[in-house]
């Protein structure tokens, strides 16, 4: 998934949600436009709501430009992997999850002079910063400002600030792990690529897709691991 603005999507998403509940036991039968143009929603099952929602209804331009160089409607098409978990329900078979871990392992690059912690201060800047990927009427400029890593909105990171708890907490992470060269390569990997790990996990593959470069994963990892961090006070 990328960074959003997170109070707009989760607005978003409740509205989608609240209508597709309530749309939920319409039955199969379409919704198509009638002659004069309108839709008739509660003629709609959830699943043709949805996907009128975001492909058919002018709520959102589907053509705008992305950061990446795609449009808005290539960014909500799936990949094989996401694909695959909507499918079995984030439960792959034993056969599934083992085809992921290996994907997921071979798609792993590291830095040539190995995995090094970085500057704990950017990355806690970073890991608590929510710029980046955003559209619309607030397109984040990348040429000006690289992409956050937005950590907080899934995990916990220091006694100070309040974090997610969607992903477990990481308070007194570095304290309770060390910095090994086995604990700095988990990290590196679980920030590259989750699935290595946790087959059809909910954590995005931050590195895999570039969302965030090397030096920016050495950054967090020194907020997590570096006793200076407030993660470890």
């Amino acid at each position: 998934m990328m960074t959003l603005n997170k109070t707009r999507f989760a607005a978003g998403l409740a509205a989608i949600t609240l209508m597709l509940l309530v749309t939920a036991c319409a039955g199969p039968e379409s919704g198509k436009a009638d002659a004069s143009g309108k839709v008739d929603y509660t003629k709609m099952s959830a699943k043709e709501l949805g996907e009128y929602l975001i492909f058919e209804s002018n709520s959102f331009r589907l053509d705008m430009p992305t950061q990446e160089g795609t449009t808005a409607r290539e960014r909500m098409m799936q990949d094989d992997l996401q694909m695959l978990c909507s499918q079995t329900r984030n439960q792959p078979s034993p056969e599934q999850a083992g085809r992921i871990i290996a994907e997921a392992r071979a798609s792993m690059k590291y830095p040539e002079g190995g995995i090094q912690l970085g500057d704990w201060q950017r990355g806690g800047n970073l890991a608590w910063g929510g710029f980046g990927f955003r559209l619309a009427d607030q397109s984040d400029d990348h040429s000006r400002r690289a992409a956050d890593g937005a950590c907080y909105n899934c995990h916990a990171l220091s006694p100070q600030r309040t974090g997610g708890s969607l992903g477990p907490s990481l308070t007194g992470y570095g304290k309770s792990r060390g910095d090994s060269e086995a604990t700095r390569r988990f990290i590196y990997e679980m920030i590259y690529n989750p699935h290595a790990y946790f087959p059809c996990t909910n954590m995005p593959r931050m590195g895999y897709k570039g969302v965030l470069n090397e030096q920016a994963i050495a950054d967090i990892m020194a907020y997590l691991l570096h006793p200076d961090s407030p993660v470890n006070k």
